[in-house]
């Protein structure tokens, strides 16, 4: 099946020609429910601190009993620095 036809396009990517700090999210998550877990990291370094960010983001939402303000600054820092990270590498060293 060809799921690239059912993927959001780059916003950024489209206008101006440069991928942005998400770009291969979507392929990248494609890859980790087909269980090729190297592949989708290969594709998107940031892709396993995105989901853990996305799952803190969830619980603040979910869970009011508590506050998840540090973890949430803490994972949003490290989530940044893996994009910055992969985007770099993505550009520069490949």
């Amino acid at each position: 099946m060809d799921l690239e036809k059912y993927m959001l396009p780059c916003f950024s990517k489209t206008l101006f020609g440069v991928e942005c700090l998400g770009c291969g999210f979507q392929r990248a998550l494609f890859l980790l429910f087909k269980g090729d877990l190297f592949a989708a990291f290969k594709m998107y370094p940031a892709i396993y601190t995105t989901l853990i960010f996305l799952g803190i983001v969830t619980l603040h939402f979910i869970d009011k009993s508590k506050s998840y303000n540090k973890l949430l600054w803490v994972s949003g820092i490290i989530n940044g620095i893996f994009m910055i990270g992969g985007y770099y590498y993505k550009h520069f060293y490949l």
